[in-house]
């Protein structure tokens, strides 16, 4: 792949028990990284005991079923070797913002190693296909490359499907503008270039997959729902402890509650910093 890399780029797909993020679990998960130094990509494709029930309408999407992964390792027993393969990668994958990293984090999380995103850049290829041509992986593999994708929803198979949709669209949207349904028009926003893509395909007016915390106008990071919405979120927490606690112990994702307390934390300092009057020191 013809991609200018600063640092490795791992294309990755989740099969899971269902689609929620914060309840449900990975059965399979497949990688493909493209290393930074050249080398010939690398593959890691494991399918993994979720330890809870598969959900029919799940089932009938993979077709992975219970008896597949009986007696397959536990996320929890393959942690370390897909923290591991990865590494300090940055991540790409079709609908990846929306439900496979916060997943992967989510999983991660279960087992107490925190899978810190903040530093990582992201493409989301199907954001691409959406805001250019917007449609299915499928529809996008017959639309750029002429291919028909007969093993859907297999991961690694997805995997494959979505480098060749990635590769397509790098030659097809080649010195091609952006116009957006308020008429802004960005110049060529696809491009060999993971930082340009990165902004391309992430909405940075959410700040979360879940979409509970936004910025504002002026960039700060503000609530998206609840008694505090539209409040800044250090402050707010700074001040109410208690809501701050249940936000930590209830049904958020980890990546909610990452930011969260970051966002106290660095509210804290900033406080620290200052004398009685507000004035910085």
């Amino acid at each position: 792949m013809d991609l200018n890399l600063e640092r490795d780029l791992c294309f990755f797909d989740i099969e899971a028990t269902g689609l929620n993020v914060v309840r449900d679990r990975i059965v399979q998960i497949a990688i493909i990284k493209y290393c930074k130094d050249g080398r010939d990509p690398q593959e890691l494709s494991l399918m993994i005991n979720p330890g809870i029930p598969i959900s029919l309408e799940a089932m009938l999407v993979h077709g992975i079923q219970p008896k597949d992964v009986a007696n397959k390792p536990t996320f929890q027993q393959l942690a370390q070797k897909i923290w591991d393969f990865i590494g300090n990668a940055d991540l790409a994958g079709y609908n990846s913002t929306r439900f496979d990293i916060p997943m992967l984090m989510e999983e991660f999380a279960r087992v107490g190693m925190e899978f810190d995103i903040s530093k990582r850049r992201s493409i989301d290829v199907q954001r691409i296909f959406y805001k250019m041509e917007p449609r299915t992986l499928k529809a996008a593999l017959k639309f750029y490359c002429d291919k028909d994708h007969d093993e859907a929803h297999d991961a690694m198979a997805d995997v494959r499907a979505t480098i060749d949709v990635f590769v397509g669209q790098l030659g097809k949207y080649e010195g091609v503008d952006y116009r957006d349904e308020d008429g802004n028009i960005l110049d060529a926003p696809v491009k060999k270039d993971v930082q340009t893509l990165h902004e391309f395909t992430n909405d940075n007016r959410f700040v979360d997959a879940t979409q509970k915390l936004r910025a504002d106008v002026n960039g700060d990071i503000v609530f998206n729902f609840g008694k505090y919405m539209g409040k800044p979120v250090g402050e707010t927490l700074y001040e109410d402890r208690q809501y701050y606690n249940w936000i930590l112990n209830k049904e958020f994702t980890s990546q909610v509650k990452q930011m969260v307390k970051k966002l106290v934390r660095d509210y804290e300092k900033g406080l620290k910093g200052k004398d009685d009057n507000g004035n910085k020191e």
